[in-house]
């Protein structure tokens, strides 16, 4: 066995680790996560990776929102944490973890609504996550490490300062995940249950549905049918900030890639998934109902 990971479950009350079996789990570009499989019990060892705080993230903020998200039943149970090695221990979930073209489905948007509203309904999160500060901060990391940046950016950074002065400070926070990816959704039959909760702090709801929105690349009517399923309603004030926080979140991730370049070590194209969501960004920035969602949010 792995020493690293045999270190972390001797830690662990009540689990014995001779004969465990280790498989690197896929789909990891951050941290590295392994399922540990024991005689009665399979769990996930999450270790993160060496400078994740440069990209924002408190492993001790993960292990309080994962914690939270567990007792709502909305994500997997915590077993353990460990600061020194970075790594966090849960249960692992039986199920089928879905596509971006599952997660669209009606029906699983649906499901993914419920576990959405349930935690931005709950106990407040550790921390505060704004996308807006989150690429300021990800544009002064990478040009300090010397990436090489696309000539848009300046434009495109221009851009997003409007949104941001559309949408305006937000008052009521709510406990965010962050991070809708597909990937982070496991059907276990009863409900989809959400994973990876390291950006998740206190923010603004919208930026959840619009992150949600881009990871799935819904459609207006797809975006309109979240509203309803959400709120009950289809207010254009409300769908205005959807589809801004939905740029908001292309622009964050193509910042994330930016910074990336300059710290990652994995084996991972991030130079092509920056470019791809920064020109995500700037169409849909183009599109003809740019000007009047700016207008409506700020109205």
């Amino acid at each position: 066995m792995n020493p690293e990971i045999e270190r972390i479950l001797e830690k662990l009350p009540g689990l014995d680790a001779k004969g465990a079996g280790v498989t690197l789990l896929e789909g990891g570009i951050t941290n590295r996560n392994y399922l540990v499989e024991v005689p009665g019990q399979r769990v996930v060892v999450r270790i993160g990776g060496d400078q994740c705080h440069l990209l924002g993230i408190d492993r001790k903020n993960e292990h309080a929102c994962s914690s939270i998200a567990a007792r709502l039943g909305v994500g997997a149970e915590v077993l353990g944490f460990f600061e020194g090695e970075r790594a966090l221990v849960t249960r692992f979930i039986s199920g089928q973890r879905l596509s971006p073209e599952l997660a669209a489905r009606p029906e699983n948007l649906r499901r993914i609504l419920d576990a959405v509203r349930r935690y931005h309904g709950g106990p407040a999160f550790p921390g505060r996550f704004s996308p807006f500060d989150t690429v300021r901060n990800y544009h002064s990391q990478a040009r300090g490490r010397g990436v090489a940046f696309p000539p848009e950016v300046p434009r495109a950074l221009d851009l997003l300062s409007r949104i941001e002065r559309a949408l305006g400070p937000r008052a009521d926070l709510r406990p965010c995940h962050n991070d809708l990816l597909a990937a982070n959704f496991i059907d276990d039959g009863a409900a989809v249950r959400i994973i990876d909760w390291e950006y998740a702090a206190m923010g603004d709801p919208f930026f959840d549905l619009g992150n949600l929105a881009a990871n799935q690349s819904l459609d207006d009517g797809a975006c309109r049918s979240v509203l309803r399923q959400y709120a009950g309603a289809v207010r254009p004030a409300d769908l205005a900030r959807l589809h801004l926080q939905r740029l908001a979140s292309d622009m964050r991730e193509s910042f994330w890639g930016f910074v990336q370049l300059g710290i990652s070590k994995l084996d991972f194209d991030y130079g092509k998934y920056a470019r791809d969501h920064l020109q995500r960004f700037l169409a849909g920035a183009a599109a003809a109902d740019f000007p009047r969602w700016l207008a409506e949010a700020a109205g």
